[in-house]
């Protein structure tokens, strides 16, 4: 059991690097919409962004997740994968036992709340270096006395030392909440089409699913979960970007309220579009990284679900 822990978590950390490459330059898209100002639709958004910071913008913030993300994904998958065996083992005295429903809904919430305690303070830095150079109201910034499109944090590190030192430790887990609200159902709607879509498609007799059957499977799966995960998902980005030149929000109830009375329902469902769009390439890629990796790791001796 003890291998197979290492192989999950090693898969997943190469998964993760996979995802982060791929979908990268539309999350900082996504970010923008659900948290800047002044960017209208999808489309004017990435031409605002290309237009003002050329290619290299969409790849702001890149460094850290990419350091950062593999280890997150890492323990996501080697938690889910991990605690999906032991309930095999508990219930039905094989841990390569095909999972039920229930059994994988387990597992994904046990892996939605542990991700978080990682996940949380990685988006924070992620999308505070994303949100840095983005236009403000002039009277916002009135209130920390910066200048518009001036930096705030000069990369990762900086930017860990300042949320710090100006909002503590619980500074780090701004938006934990939201987060937590986002990817408890959220994992559930990610691994449980996954593994059903993976079944469905993989021919019978086959020991493990074709590349092409993870990465449609996969793709699917990151859009439906990315898609469903969307309203929760602008209220946590407006949590954890908030602080970057201000503090508009107390908590999740008052950023859902705020949001809502300036901006209407619509608000919760900004971003959907490149979310789901989104969703399918960086899931598709987080997939297969991890199947062929861990197929790699096990000697070719892969099993159909995760």
């Amino acid at each position: 059991m003890g291998s197979l822990q290492l192989e999950d978590f090693v898969a997943g950390w190469i998964g993760g690097a996979a995802s982060v490459i791929v979908g990268h330059p539309l999350d900082t898209v996504k970010t923008r919409l659900q948290a800047g100002q002044g960017y209208g639709n999808t489309l004017n958004c990435i031409l605002t962004v290309y237009r003002n910071e050329s290619v290299l913008g969409f790849f702001k913030g890149m460094s850290f997740p990419l350091a950062s993300i593999a280890v997150y994904s890492s323990v996501t998958f080697g938690v889910f994968s991990n605690t999906q065996r032991f309930i095999s083992q508990q219930r039905y005295g094989d841990s390569n036992h095909a999972p039920a429903l229930s059994d994988l809904i387990v597992a994904s919430m046990v892996a939605g709340v542990v991700s978080v305690g990682i996940g949380g303070p990685v988006d924070l830095i992620k999308i505070r270096l994303q949100m840095q150079t983005q236009p403000f109201i002039k009277a916002n910034i009135n209130l920390r006395h910066r200048a518009t499109g001036f930096p705030a944090y000069r990369g990762p590190i900086h930017c860990v030392s300042s949320i710090l030192r100006q909002e503590g430790l619980a500074g780090i887990y701004r938006g934990a909440g939201a987060m937590l609200l986002r990817d408890v159902p959220g994992y559930c709607l990610y691994f449980i089409p996954y593994t059903f879509l993976c079944g469905w498609i993989t021919p019978e007799g086959c020991i493990s699913p074709s590349p092409s059957s993870v990465w449609i499977a996969g793709g699917i799966a990151g859009a439906i979960s990315w898609g469903t995960a969307t309203p929760m998902d602008v209220v946590k980005s407006r949590l954890q970007a908030d602080g970057v030149y201000l503090n508009k929000y107390k908590g999740v109830i008052d950023c859902i309220s705020q949001s809502y009375h300036s901006e209407g329902l619509k608000v919760f469902v900004r971003g959907i579009t490149v979310n789901a769009v989104r969703g399918f390439p960086m899931s598709a890629a987080m997939f297969l990284g991890y199947e062929l990796s861990r197929k790699a790791l096990r000697g070719d001796q892969a099993e159909t679900n995760p």
